[in-house]
């Protein structure tokens, strides 16, 4: 019998956004593939660090024992060979993470298997993937790897997600009126449209994914994820993007319309677990207090260009 990975969220993950790989990258990049894979196969019984979004993933992970179907799959999709993977295998063996799925392309594109596996969210360090990703109407950020967070001794008890809003969740339509006309016509804009609701961004649909874990847990049971909305509109373009959210049918559990605050601060006092944002100005930043990953604009849709 076939396992329909339609039901569960399923989270893409490369290996190095779950283990710390930056001294092999630097390997490879210096030294090329066939230095690389020496390396590994040498180093293969050694475990590999926690990277950036390792305690993410084994929060998510961790929902699976909450009901009796799986909630969350989680497949390593690497530009690995096969002969290099074993430590990564082994490391997850070694931190018992219930990860068995792999996607190992040796040095191939990852994006034509991300719909095979029924992708919803896909984390990445290589951003030529991601925004193949993006570009595939797959919810996708590129992780900024560092370890400052991967180590981190306190158990997740609720996942916590923060989005920005436009090109985020939102489509970019609003963003380039902002930057090709200035904040007095961004608002205007808004104030006019605001019955109007938002295209869907990348992450629409993870966050409707998301709002469908949550609707299974009663009034009494903590839900063991929590969302939030971090963005730089403030009123009156508030308005615009909490109707659009109504409409979708989806809840963010909280919202923080900034205009134009640092996000980092919020985020902290939040406790994101991750952060997506379109833009490293924001993104790098906030990487100093949360895990945080950069969504790239999807081709052509630049709101710069």
């Amino acid at each position: 019998m076939t396992y329909d990975l339609t039901k569960p969220l399923v989270i893409g993950i490369s290996s190095r956004a779950l283990f710390n790989l930056e001294q092999e990258n630097k390997i490879f990049e210096d030294q090329g593939v066939a230095a690389y894979e020496e390396y590994q196969v040498k180093h293969e019984e050694e475990v590999l660090q926690k990277g950036p979004a390792f305690q993410l993933v084994k929060a998510f992970l961790g929902l699976n024992k909450l009901r009796k179907d799986r909630l969350v799959e989680v497949i390593i999709m690497s530009r690995n060979n096969p002969n290099t993977s074993l430590r990564i295998f082994n490391s997850i063996a070694y931190y018992k993470l219930d990860i068995t799925r792999a996607v190992l392309t040796s040095g191939a594109e990852i994006a034509p298997y991300l719909k095979a596996f029924k992708t919803d969210l896909f984390l990445s360090a290589n951003a030529l993937d991601v925004q193949q990703a993006v570009n595939s109407g797959i919810a996708g950020g590129v992780i900024l790897t560092g370890t400052s967070h991967a180590n981190s001794k306190n158990k997740i008890e609720q996942i916590r997600i923060a989005f920005d809003g436009d090109a985020v969740l939102f489509a970019s339509e609003s963003e380039k009126i902002f930057q090709k006309q200035g904040m007095d016509a961004f608002l205007k804009y808004e104030q006019s449209n605001a019955n109007m609701p938002l295209s869907k961004g990348p992450f629409a649909n993870f966050l409707a994914t998301i709002a469908e874990i949550q609707s299974m847990f009663k009034e009494d049971e903590t839900v063991p994820i929590r969302t939030a909305l971090v963005t730089s509109r403030n009123a009156p373009a508030h308005e615009r993007a909490i109707k659009t959210l109504r409409k979708w049918n989806v809840r963010v559990d909280e919202a923080f319309f900034l205009g134009g605050v640092s996000k980092k601060d919020v985020l902290a006092a939040f406790g994101a677990h991750i952060f997506f944002d379109d833009q490293h100005v924001h993104a790098d930043p906030a990487s100093e207090v949360v895990p945080s990953a950069v969504v790239p604009y999807r081709d052509g849709d630049n709101p710069k260009e």
